[in-house]
């Protein structure tokens, strides 16, 4: 836990920060520089590590929805940051979460299970969600992304029409071959359909797309009400690491957008009220 220097605990976001595999919570808190935007714009950071006894590469489990597995690793992160929030009082309105590779796969199971929790979701570098349930499978998948249609796997895990939606912004490299930038365009498509931007054929229901072409990234804003729901960035360049960040930890590359501003910018605006579903979705 990062807690931000001078400033009063109470009524603080939180950002929930899912590291990837050979990462440690320091090295991803090094790598993302994510603290120093905590001490300038007064919020709190959460780093839950993987154990090795779990898994010898400390990657999290995101394809395996099981209580003994992905699922139970889930609970364990939900479990932690409803302690973090009650001990500190933290603003439950306000609770982000954000995860690279394989912690942006269990940071999307997180978004889609426990939508009452979480105000918003950042993925970088982020696997389709729903396709794999093995790890021969997660690996196929982050290699092509899946072979299925992305709304039916979506459709097939959340009743959409009472899901309370999530805000999401997906960030990936345009040059990842470690997870390709398909598994983003799948995310995408997904978190359209979790936001009801699509029908359950992928057709367009509402709200607008914006698209913006940048020295170094492309970036679109799905927007609805004058809101903006889902941002995406295509960064020209890079491979499978955080944008903008500090290259001298491994998976992280001073190419790019400062991917934890970006996060922080959309975060910032969102915030999660009373959820209308009485209880908590549905892998």
């Amino acid at each position: 836990m990062y807690l931000p220097s001078g400033a009063s605990l109470t009524d603080m976001p939180l950002v929930v920060m899912m590291h990837g595999c050979q990462q440690s919570a320091d090295e991803f808190a090094q790598g993302t520089r994510i603290n120093l935007l905590a001490d300038r714009f007064g919020f709190a950071v959460l780093y839950p590590e993987q154990s090795k006894t779990a898994h010898v590469h400390r990657c999290w489990h995101w394809y395996e929805d099981s209580a003994n597995s992905g699922g139970g690793e889930a609970a364990a992160v939900v479990s932690l940051v409803r302690e973090m929030v009650a001990l500190h009082h933290f603003d439950s309105e306000r609770i982000y979460l954000a995860g690279m590779s394989a912690g942006a796969g269990l940071a999307a199971m997180l978004a889609v299970t426990y939508p009452s929790l979480f105000a918003a979701v950042g993925l970088h570098s982020g696997v389709v969600f729903g396709d794999a349930n093995s790890a021969i499978g997660a690996m196929d998948a982050m290699r092509r992304g899946s072979r299925r249609d992305p709304v039916g796997l979506i459709d097939a895990a959340v009743d959409v029409a009472h899901y309370p939606g999530m805000p999401a912004i997906i960030v990936h490299g345009e040059l990842d071959s470690v997870v390709s930038k398909t598994n983003a365009e799948q995310l995408t498509t997904e978190f359209l359909r979790l936001n009801r931007f699509i029908d359950a054929n992928g057709t367009w229901r509402n709200g607008e797309r914006r698209e913006e072409i940048q020295a170094d990234c492309t970036v679109t804003d799905y927007v609805k009400g004058g809101r903006r729901v889902i941002k995406t960035c295509v960064v020209r360049g890079l491979g499978h690491a955080w944008s903008g960040g500090d290259d001298t930890v491994q998976f992280h590359s001073s190419k790019g957008p400062d991917a934890s501003a970006m996060l922080w910018e959309f975060f910032k605006y969102q915030r999660r009220v009373q959820s209308p579903v009485g209880v908590e979705t549905l892998v």
